[in-house]
C-alpha cells in the first residue's frame, strides 16, 4: 500500500472530494489486470489500479475510440463484465454530461486517458465543486458517492472500473417543488441530466 492509498478522509473541516484525490498514473501501484482478476469484488483502489492497468494498455480499448459530432450523447463501450468486475471505455465530448448520479452499491475508478474531464460534487448551501481531472490521472471511490462528470476538453477518453458490476444507478433531480429526488435506472441506460440541480 502506498502512502496515497491509505488517505483517510478527514472530518468537516477538510472533505476532499475524489478527484481531488486524483493520482498520476505513475503513482499507482501496477499489477490489476483483467487476466489475473482475482475472483472477487475489488475496493476503489483496487479498481484504481485495475482503470490505470487498463490505461497503460491502449491496444486493448483503442479501437473502441470514437467520436460522432452528430450523436446526442457520450460513446461507450464495455470492455470486460464478470461477476464481480466491469469496465468501460467512454468518449467525450464537451457538451456531454451524466447528470447527478451514484453507482448504488458499486465502488468505481475513473482514468483519464485523453483529454480532461470534470467532476462537479453537490454541496448544500455553497457552490457546486468543479474539479478537473487531466490525463494521466486517476480517481476512485466508493459506493456514497455522487457526482455529475461533464467533458472539458475538445474530447475526452477515460476507462472506469466498477466492482460489483453496476446493475442500477440512482439519478437525481430537483422536483417542480425544490425538493431533491431519486430515480433508479439500469446501467444499460444512458446517464444525461434529468433536470438541471445546482
Amino acid at each position: 500500500m502506498t502512502a496515497a492509498d491509505a488517505v483517510a478522509f478527514p472530518g468537516p473541516e477538510f472533505d476532499p472530494v475524489p478527484a481531488e484525490l486524483a493520482m498520476k498514473f505513475s503513482g499507482v501501484p501496477a499489477g490489476l489486470e483483467l487476466g489475473d482478476l482475482p475472483g472477487r469484488e475489488l475496493d476503489r483502489r483496487e479498481l484504481r489500479r485495475l482503470a490505470v492497468s487498463l490505461a497503460r494498455r491502449p491496444e486493448l480499448w483503442a479501437g473502441e475510440v470514437t467520436f460522432d459530432e452528430h450523436a446526442t450523447g457520450r460513446y461507450y463501450a464495455n470492455l470486460h463484465r464478470d461477476a464481480h468486475v466491469d469496465v468501460w471505455l467512454l468518449c467525450w465530448r464537451p457538451q456531454d454530461d451524466t447528470g447527478w448520479h451514484d453507482h448504488d452499491v458499486s465502488s468505481g475508478a475513473v482514468a483519464v486517458v485523453a483529454g480532461e474531464l470534470v467532476e462537479h460534487n453537490l454541496a448544500i448551501g455553497r457552490p457546486t465543486l468543479a474539479t478537473v481531472v487531466g490525463e494521466g490521472n486517476a480517481f476512485c471511490f466508493g459506493p456514497e458517492h455522487i457526482h455529475r462528470l461533464t467533458g472539458h476538453s475538445a474530447t475526452a477518453v477515460s476507462i472506469h472500473a466498477y466492482s460489483p458490476p453496476l446493475w442500477r444507478m440512482g439519478q437525481y433531480a430537483l422536483s417542480r417543488t425544490g425538493v431533491l429526488r431519486r430515480v433508479s435506472v439500469s446501467y444499460a441506460d444512458e446517464l444525461r441530466p434529468l433536470e438541471d440541480v445546482r
